[in-house]
This record gives C-alpha cells, structure tokens and sequence, in this order.
C-alpha cells in the first residue's frame, strides 16, 4: 500500500491535517501518517521512504529556529527529499519552509492575506494541476503573513494580488503552495472561531466577512479542489 508521511504544527484546526486531499487519498489506497514535531524526533525520521511527503503551515516562521529549534530538522528532511526528487507537497508553512530549503528569503509581506481571493496562474501553471483553481474557476483560501522568493531553478506557477508568489514547482515531483486548497469548510468554521482576535486585528477582514465568503464559495471551491488533488495524485504517480 502507498504511504504519505505529514509533517503537521498544529492539531484539530483546518491547518492541522490534510483535509479535503484525504477522501483522494483513501480512493487511492494510500495510508498516512502524521508526525508532530514537539512530539516526534523528526532527526530520526526517513524523508527518502514515504512515496510521499508532506509539510503543512503553523504559526511559527520559517526562519525562527532559535524558539522553534524542530524547524532545522524540517529543513534537513527537505533537502534530502527535494534533492532525490521525490514527490513532495509543502502548504503555507511548508511552502517557505521548501523556498528556504532551496536557498531562498522567507520575509514579511507587505500585508497580510487572509480570506477568499483567486489565483492568477502563470503560463506554466496553466499546465498543471492548478488549472482546477484557476481564477475563472474558484477563489481560494489565504491565511499568512509572511512569503518567499522565488528559488533560483523552480518554475513560478500563481501568484495573487498580495502575493507574487503563490505557487511553484521544483524538478518532476515537487509542489509548494502559500495557499490553502486544503482546507474544508468544516474545518475552516473551527479555525474562524478560534481565531477570532487575529480576524479582529487584521484590517479589512471580519468573522462574518469570512463566513459570508465561505457560504458563496465553498460548494464550487471543494469540487474544483478534489479535482486539482485527484490531478495532482496522478502527476506524482507517473
């Protein structure tokens, strides 16, 4: 049986688990396997054997190591694994945590994106999976305050208008989103309500301005992102 291992930072929020990709994965016959790293000891994991792997967002920066000393190890796994080629998904977190793994800034964007907002694909994105969230498509979810450059030898694939960089590839296997096609709209009601003093300090959003959005949104949303997840599946397997 195929097997995802997922590195997750938070536990029982929309962020804290795979979501909408896991109904995908269990048609697929995959199994997978979560790993904390407060928990785990990440140094003594194999990133070389799952037949994929998976990094999700959290709270922390990419580059806070000094409170946040797992994130090396993170790191460490990343290269190992982006360097074999070997499929690879990194979310949000993950994402920078990719970028700089492959030698690029993680740095404050000039604002936080946070709630429903489209893709704008690259020429190259418009030949990928992400098709299946393409602007004309789906708005999608956006939750962080931080972004990357772009690594010197990825193929730039979205971006939106907070965020030049949304999306790239890295060699056959390996996929960095900032965004969250992850997300279900169940999740995301308990990630809201948990987060509502960060809602209130972000300028121009608002607990009921998110859920307005997620109620016109969500039924288009979760159909275009299991056909990007079922496309996406499919790239890593051949």
């Amino acid at each position: 049986m195929k097997n995802v291992t997922v590195i997750r930072h938070v536990k029982n929020t929309a962020f804290g688990h795979l979501g909408s990709l896991v109904k995908v994965l269990n048609q697929q016959n995959y199994t997978v396997t979560y790993l904390e790293p407060t928990l785990d000891n990440l140094a003594d994991v194999d990133s070389l054997t799952p037949d994929i792997f998976v990094i999700l967002g959290g709270p922390m920066r990419a580059d806070d190591e000094q409170h946040y000393p797992f994130l090396i190890d993170e790191l460490h796994l990343l290269e190992k694994r982006l360097s074999a080629d070997l499929p690879t998904l990194g979310i949000c977190l993950g994402a920078q945590l990719m970028a700089r793994t492959l030698g690029s800034k993680v740095y404050r964007n000039f604002d936080k994106e946070m709630g429903w907002a489209p893709l704008e694909l690259s020429y190259e994105g418009t030949q990928t999976c992400l098709v299946h969230l393409a602007a004309d498509q789906t708005p999608v979810l956006h939750w962080h305050r931080d972004t990357f450059e772009l690594p010197f030898g990825a193929i730039h694939l979205a971006s939106s208008f907070k965020c030049k960089n949304q999306a790239f590839s890295w060699g056959k296997y390996s996929l960095a989103l900032q965004f969250h096609p992850e997300v279900t709209i169940a999740g995301l009601e308990s990630w809201v309500s948990n987060h509502t003093h960060e809602i209130s300090q972000t300028h121009g959003v608002s607990v009921e301005k998110l859920r307005q959005e997620t109620i016109a949104y969500s039924q288009k949303f979760e159909t275009q992102a299991t056909q990007f997840w079922q496309a996406w599946l499919e790239s890593v397997s051949n």
